[in-house]
């Protein structure tokens, strides 16, 4: 049987990532094509790779500056696409909230699309309005409001990193669910849709031994499991999480966002998201996990690529 083909519309608002989100699937093997007219994306998709192979893996960016842009219409394709056994196909939301989407525009001194001659803010309240059934139709929603671009990078690499992986198969349908841990000093996870409090479980960062290692460590998860109470509540909160997943997928949820959270974001609560990857994998779910803080640690030690000459619009967060 003939590898399906993956398929990636983004869509997004106007500054909330979805150009960065498109160059993110380019750089793990798609093709990607920014704002084609809509009218062509099946041709495109039905079209042989530049290889000449099939079961390449293309995206689409999308939105309101798109020629025959309505959201019905990406609706209809990505359906007609969804109908073809052939074809594997997603839609991704960037957004992000209105008062960073304001920054980002004042910054880059850029006009909105939809506001060429009026208020920024008219131009994003008007978007919101126009795209937000798609939002609501995402496979994926990237909120991107204190996302840093590495993070960027590594949820859609976590998501579609595969894409070079042919598959005869096609992939789990229903509820993906997203594991993420977090420290609370730096906030809630605005996507979440369940958080958990782990600050009470004994602290790894108090022995000097354990201090320097993360979540990731054997070490460090066998002294979180060692607390008296954590057998009892991992228990509880793995049983509520089996106990709610299929509810939220009975109601139509596309994803589901998992926050565990801890003082540093460094032990405690990594620590419970790999145990809990583990558990609910082996439940028979879709699980994809990100490390918030870790995320923002490697990004820090990361040394600066090379400036590449580019518009400034859209750099980081387009």
């Amino acid at each position: 049987m003939s590898p399906r083909k993956r398929v990636v519309i983004v869509s997004g608002l106007s500054g909330a990532g979805k150009a960065s989100t498109l160059h993110a699937l380019e750089d793990i093997g798609f093709e990607a094509i920014d704002n084609p007219p809509l009218s062509f994306v099946e041709e495109l998709v039905a079209r042989p790779g530049l290889d000449g192979m099939e079961g390449q893996q293309i995206a689409f960016g999308v939105d309101a500056r798109s020629r025959g842009f309505k959201v019905e219409n990406v609706l209809s394709t990505l359906e007609r696409l969804r109908a073809n056994p052939a074809i594997e196909a997603d839609l991704v939301f960037a957004w992000a909230e209105e008062g960073v989407l304001q920054r980002r525009f004042t910054e880059t001194r850029r006009r909105h699309p939809l506001a060429p001659e009026g208020r920024v803010q008219d131009g994003i309240a008007a978007e919101q309005a126009l795209t937000a059934p798609l939002r609501e139709a995402a496979d994926l929603m990237i909120d991107t409001s204190d996302l840093s671009l590495a993070g960027l990078r590594q949820i859609v690499e976590q998501r579609y990193g595969n894409a070079d992986e042919a598959s005869d198969k096609p992939r789990a349908p229903g509820l993906a669910v997203s594991l993420m841990s977090f420290g609370y000093p730096l906030g809630l996870p605005r996507e979440a849709d369940v958080v958990m409090d782990a600050r009470f479980l004994r602290n790894p960062h108090y022995d000097p031994l354990l201090r320097p290692s993360t979540g990731l460590d054997p070490a460090v998860a066998a002294y979180v499991e060692a607390d008296p109470i954590f057998a009892e509540f991992y228990d509880r909160l793995a049983g509520m999480l089996l106990l709610l997943l299929p509810r939220f997928r009975q109601e139509g949820k596309k994803y589901a966002t998992i926050a565990i959270g801890c003082t540093g974001g460094r032990h405690r609560s990594v620590a419970i998201v790999e145990k809990l990857a583990a558990t609910l994998s082996e439940a028979g779910w879709r699980v994809s996990i990100t490390h918030r803080e870790l995320a923002r640690e490697r990004a820090a030690l990361k040394p600066a690529e090379p400036a590449k000459p580019a518009a400034p619009a859209e750099k980081a967060h387009s």
